[in-house]
């Protein structure tokens, strides 16, 4: 008989030995053959700079790993319906256990995505108030604004015991979907003269639509339907004519012996654009949206997106829109006073959910905030909200950079959250840049020792303690503090905000310094945002770089994105007496194999696409012929392979020298980007990589007064100090820089300091603090003032 064991024994369980995630060459695309032991159910940081292999070390091998294996468990019908995730490129991974992500990227930006949709808590507020709400109007579906009110009647054949019987059916379905707006809260109005040009016709190319060509698909099927003459001005349209342009129903038509679904243009717009949240719409797009689009408030349902029946239910004189609106610390105490034992288990769920918001720092949300003009800390907190109460254990828990958007007051109780998630017995990996939250760590893997090929290397592991004193970037950086300065720029004139009332600003009235370098703090929901975005963003010769994530491809590269192949296509078509389009991978020099991807994808169903090189290019992306063509020695396949300071050099003398590619390459290596590769794939930048190929591009706009929204996302304590004397060539250079930032780093070296609070939601929204850094240190009267008196005294 096999004996139990014994509990009590002191010898070691095999079980317990397995007390590390243990990696052996990881080589995921920058990674060079890396090996550690990282330790289970404690806190790990994750640093470097940026570009170091943080992300492609804890994101792309080890949660990567943790997820295909766990989707590796269903069967293989439920795994046709889940993206097929490749396995990293690593020799051994043991020791895993279930990883769950909570990263930066934004929250979905459908235009009906709110936070108590994407969160739950709406959920189970309709259930609430459609046990409690009186007058009773009928299920939780009453209360959504998703749902329309249906209703239908017709008869029904069935059989039954073997005769055939009809009835007569009715049903119907009532929701608290607003039949006006449908659900949105806004209606909109299209200027038509903004769609077309009627003096001309459709062959003439009379639609100035994004995307509308007179010879593409969009506009071929208003001229091959029959319905219009392709050769008539607009203007010269009967009514009927018009009416089938503009407004005329989906049906389907054939086209070219193709079946084809033909509808009028206002209707195919508001599918295609204006279904769309505008956050989430390409610059392009939603440019033409600003323009020829008007949105107002629903008058039917006031905005709330609810139908009369849904806002007539109320418990204790409020309704489910009226809760919505209120901010979410106000809501939950709201929610505490609802003494009801029927729905005692929901309360409680319900409490739950909504005490986590303010835990966690978002007390100052409303459930019907659209989830898309969440900054991307706030989606990321957002995110965690269903994981603080989980009674879960043993899992690894992997965070990106969880103190974005924090204030310093804020940091503190983020550490917090990160030691409970620990102490409850999980691992918890964090890629983080902030000393605040590395000096918390059980332990810290170091990567470098620099970026892009030249690095993917652990340079340093173990303490704090022992980091401080390594000889590694982040070990001579750590300890970095920028003085506050002894003289301020002089402004040249100020810019004039009176009255500013956008969301939670209380009629601000403020005089901002221009010619300077001005930082706009405050703690997370202050209203710096609000005053920054709604105040002075949409003023005339103002360009924003905001925290929006950057689109592309995997055949979009910096090259691409930054507008830097069009002067390189031309030089080479110049040098060569042929046409710019034979250096495009999209276009007519693509490697007709592979058509210029440089890689065939074989796609294996449940299984992982397999990726190999193309064997016709052998992963040039461009035809033999092409490569043939040269510019200063070099082929356009080779160009696009340097990296940025190597292709500064190379097109800004000699044979090659282009001004408009190198005036590129300039601000490129200006933002700390000069190791970047040409030709590297957008979706392997890291996201500090990402915004400040943003703020590269952005910088050629023509304007006098920058925005930057937190500038110092991703970037590692070596990298700030390069940010800074970027902001200051800008200014030195006659442009006015305005910059919403947290970091005290950032703070200390302005020259004016706007300071918001006192507190966060309807808790701020006032100016508490207008000076230079040194006044704000000197009365240290705000949180700010405290925190970056305490950052400047570590100096001595």
């Amino acid at each position: 008989m096999a004996s139990t064991s014994n509990l009590d024994s002191p010898s070691a369980h095999t079980a317990d030995t397995h007390d590390v995630i243990r990696v052996r060459g990881a080589r995921e695309n920058n990674l060079s053959d890396v090996s550690l032991d990282i330790p289970k159910r404690r806190l790990t940081v994750f640093t470097g700079i940026s570009g170091s292999g943080k992300s492609s070390l804890v994101f792309g091998t080890i949660a990567a790993e943790s997820q295909r294996m766990i989707n590796e468990t269903y069967s293989a019908f439920l795994q046709g319906f889940m993206p097929s995730l490749a396995r990293p490129d690593v020799d051994v991974l043991e020791g895993l256990t279930t990883a769950i992500i909570v990263d930066q990227e934004r929250m979905g930006s459908n235009a009906r995505s709110t936070v108590g949709t994407a969160t739950d808590a709406n959920a189970m507020l309709r259930i609430v108030f459609s046990r409690l709400g009186q007058p009773h109007v009928g299920s939780p579906q009453a209360f959504s604004f998703n749902v329309a009110s249906i209703s239908g009647a017709g008869a029904v054949t069935f059989e039954k015991a073997g005769v055939t019987t009809k009835e007569r059916r009715e049903f119907s379905i009532t929701g608290g979907m607003c039949s006006t707006c449908e659900g949105r809260g806004t209606v909109n109005d299209i200027d038509l003269t903004q769609l077309y040009d009627d003096s001309k016709s459709l062959a003439e190319g009379a639609l100035t639509i994004p995307n509308y060509t007179a010879d593409g698909w969009m506009v071929r099927i208003f001229t091959e339907s029959g319905f219009l003459d392709p050769d008539k001005p607009i203007k010269n349209y009967t009514k009927t004519e018009l009416h089938d342009f503009l407004y005329k129903e989906p049906v389907k038509v054939k086209m070219q012996s193709i079946n084809m679904t033909y509808e009028g243009l206002i209707p195919k717009i508001q599918k295609s654009m204006l279904s769309k949240d505008r956050e989430a719409m390409q610059p392009h797009i939603r440019a033409f949206v600003d323009r020829a689009v008007t949105f107002t408030a629903c008058a039917d349902c006031g905005g709330t997106r609810l139908n009369d029946g849904a806002r007539a239910s109320k418990i204790a004189g409020i309704n489910i829109a009226e809760a919505c609106t209120m901010q979410i610390s106000d809501l939950a105490e709201w929610v505490r006073g609802l003494k009801e034992p029927s729905v005692a288990p929901l309360l409680d769920a319900l409490q739950q959910t909504l005490d986590s918001f303010v835990e966690i720092g978002l007390g100052y949300l409303s459930l019907d905030r659209p989830a898309g003009t969440l900054s991307g800390g706030e989606a990321q907190r957002t995110k965690m909200i269903r994981h603080l109460s989980s009674s879960l254990t043993d899992i690894t828990y992997v965070f990106d950079e969880p103190t974005i958007g924090l204030h310093p007051h804020d940091i503190q109780r983020m550490n917090e959250l990160l030691f409970r998630l620990r102490d409850k017995g999980n691992t918890v990996l964090v890629v983080e840049h902030k000393p605040e939250t590395i000096s918390i760590a059980d332990h810290i893997v170091d990567l470098g020792p620099a970026a892009g090929t030249e690095g993917g290397q652990i340079c340093f592991e173990g303490s704090f303690e022992e980091l401080r004193q390594s000889d590694t970037v982040t070990g001579h950086h750590i300890d970095d503090r920028v003085s506050v300065k002894d003289e301020v720029r002089s402004p040249t004139a100020v810019m004039e905000v009176r009255g500013a009332d956008t969301h939670n600003l209380k009629n601000v009235d403020v005089d901002i310094p221009l010619g300077t370098l001005v930082v706009v703090t405050g703690v997370a929901g202050s209203g710096k945002s609000s005053l920054i975005h709604g105040s002075v963003v949409p003023r005339d010769g103002v360009v924003s770089v905001d925290q929006a994530a950057i689109k592309g491809s995997r055949r979009s590269n910096p090259a691409t994105y930054t507008g830097l192949l069009e002067p390189i296509r031309k030089a080479f078509a110049k040098a060569n007496g042929v046409k710019p389009a034979l250096f495009s991978a999209n276009s007519e020099g693509a490697c007709p194999n592979c058509n210029g991807a440089g890689v065939i994808y074989t796609d294996l169903g449940v299984m992982a696409t397999v990726a190999t090189p193309c064997e016709v290019c052998e992963g040039k992306r461009f035809m033999a012929s092409v490569l043939e063509y040269k510019l200063g020695g070099r082929d356009i396949s080779e160009v696009l392979g340097m990296s940025v300071a190597e292709a500064e050099t190379f097109f800004g003398e000699g044979e090659a020298r282009t001004p408009a590619a190198h005036a590129i390459l300039d601000r490129l290596v200006d933002v700390g980007l000069g190791y970047l590769r040409l030709g590297q794939p957008l979706p392997t930048l890291s996201g500090g990589e990402r915004q400040r190929l943003k703020l590269a591009t952005q910088m050629a706009d023509k304007g006098d007064i920058y925005v930057l929204d937190e500038p110092t996302t991703g970037l590692h304590l070596a990298d700030v100090e390069r940010l800074l004397g970027l902001l200051d060539r800008l200014v030195d250079s006659g442009k006015s820089v305005i910059v919403v930032e947290h970091h005290q780093a950032v703070m200390a070296h302005a020259d004016w300091i706007i300071d918001l609070g006192p507190g966060a939601g309807h808790g701020g929204g006032s100016i508490v603090f207008e000076g230079t850094p040194a006044d704000l240190v000197a009365a240290q009267s705000t949180l700010t003032g405290q925190h970056l008196a305490a950052y400047v005294a570590r100096l001595s």
